[in-house]
């Protein structure tokens, strides 16, 4: 799962594999007595009474999951699930990963590669409202409470509820149903919102606001993304360039603007908002002298920041100042000899210009201007052949040494017939890409 599953929490709702679960059926007969209790006028003034109707939804909720949790082995619920079996199995792909469906009389259950249980997708419930109910139950409770001598309790059946919420927004995403997920999200940060909990909880939040933004809902992802904001939550950056993208799409490019320059500030590192502010400036003819203001103002406060400068590389390379890109690059390596990137840099720019002049060379007819051309690519190729060694013997992270060994192998294939030290070149990182360990 790639970034968006980095920033939406995988929340397991573990439980005890001995505990007592009630059966749907009688899950329904413990409400329906305390729902009858709470309509008696003297029982409904006690905290008890209610706090026992949350619970009894809650059961209900939980009830026709039976033995199974997220977290349990296929074997091992094998075994505790005894004589119930299921009536189907199938493989399935769920957010571009495999899974093993078993089909239940009232849910189907997830396994991952591993065998592990990763998902519960309850097809009968019991009562389809069962967590707004087991919710207003605990607010009934909360308002009876006068002394507050329950409020602790309250609470966590509070958060209790809102994580049920966020599990099931967890699997509408997983389905691929992104406006049923923010809905669902959303109510998992709506039930802590108010009282008796007053929190905002961060992370349904931003999960309400990427599905919104994921379905082009771009007024509700907006809110949502301001929300994050206010309450410190950025996610390294990617909420100001999020709430950007909403702003561009809601026709606001002045707040656009100040979004992404507030985030360049705080988070001059991150891509998206970087990517944003350069597509801004291209798109409305805007000098782009801001970007580079913003970043000085970043390297004045941090002037050994070897990652700055990187940024800096970037930003030349997006508007085509390849002379102010390379020495932007150079200037990281020199501040850090350690930091990899600048080179890492140099190497992809001169390799992507290779790949420019060769598609240029496919396309001509003329000889002349044909081998012109090759010769400009090889030579744009050769260019990147030394960033790109420095860079695999700077790197201390073995899977960017074997991304950079892809380059090179690539690159010394090209030239594996000219010299033997090219062939050489080719035979060493062919091995390191084969094997995907670096040497």
């Amino acid at each position: 799962m790639k970034r968006i599953f980095i920033a939406l929490a995988v929340l397991l709702s573990v439980q005890v594999a001995d505990a007592q679960v009630k059966t749907p059926s009688e899950a329904k007969k413990a409400v329906e007595s305390a729902e009858a209790a709470s309509q008696n006028p003297k029982k409904a003034e006690k905290v008890a009474t209610w706090m026992k109707l949350a619970k009894a939804y809650v059961d209900a909720y939980d009830a026709p999951a039976g033995n199974a949790w997220v977290g349990a082995g296929q074997q091992e619920l094998k075994l505790l699930m005894g004589s119930e079996k299921p009536s189907a199995t199938e493989n399935v792909t769920l957010a571009g990963e495999p899974y093993t469906k078993e089909v239940y009389a009232e849910k189907n259950l997830y396994f991952n590669a591993a065998g592990v249980l990763s998902m519960i997708e309850v097809t009968k419930p019991v009562f389809a409202d069962a967590l707004d109910r087991a919710y207003n139950a605990y607010q009934s409770a909360y308002k009876v409470d006068i002394k507050h001598s329950k409020t602790k309790d309250i609470v966590a059946g509070i958060k209790n509820v809102s994580s049920k919420y966020l599990n099931e927004g967890m699997n509408a995403y997983m389905f691929g149903d992104m406006k049923k997920a923010s809905s669902l999200f959303a109510q998992a940060a709506s039930v802590v919102a108010g009282e008796p909990v007053n929190e905002v909880d961060t992370t349904a939040t931003y999960n309400a606001g990427f599905t919104a933004w994921m379905s082009k809902d771009y007024a509700s992802a907006k809110e949502y993304f301001d929300t994050c904001i206010g309450a410190g939550y950025f996610e390294d950056g990617e909420v100001y360039a999020k709430l950007a993208d909403c702003q561009l799409n809601l026709a606001d490019t002045t707040a656009a603007k100040t979004t992404l320059e507030n985030g360049f500030e705080a988070f001059p590192q991150n891509q998206s908002i970087l990517i944003g502010l350069i597509n801004y400036y291209i798109s409305s003819g805007d000098e782009p002298d801001r970007l580079f203001a913003l970043l000085d103002k970043a390297k004045e406060n941090e002037p050994n920041n070897a990652s700055l400068y990187y940024v800096e590389g970037n930003i030349h390379k997006e508007l085509g100042h390849i002379e102010e890109a390379v020495a932007s690059y150079n200037k990281s390596y020199e501040i850090d000899n350690n930091y990899a990137f600048g080179l890492i840099g140099i190497g992809i720019l001169y390799y992507e210009q290779a790949l420019e002049l060769q598609e240029k060379a496919q396309n001509e007819f003329d000889d002349a201007k044909y081998t012109a051309l090759v010769e400009q690519f090889e030579t744009a190729l050769k260019n990147a052949i030394d960033p790109f060694e420095k860079a695999f013997t700077v790197s201390k992270d073995e899977s960017i040494k074997v991304s950079i060994a892809e380059y090179l192998k690539n690159i010394y294939y090209r030239f594996r017939d000219q010299d033997q030290k090219y062939a050489d070149g080719y035979k060493k990182y062919d091995a390191v890409v084969a094997s995907g360990r670096a040497q």
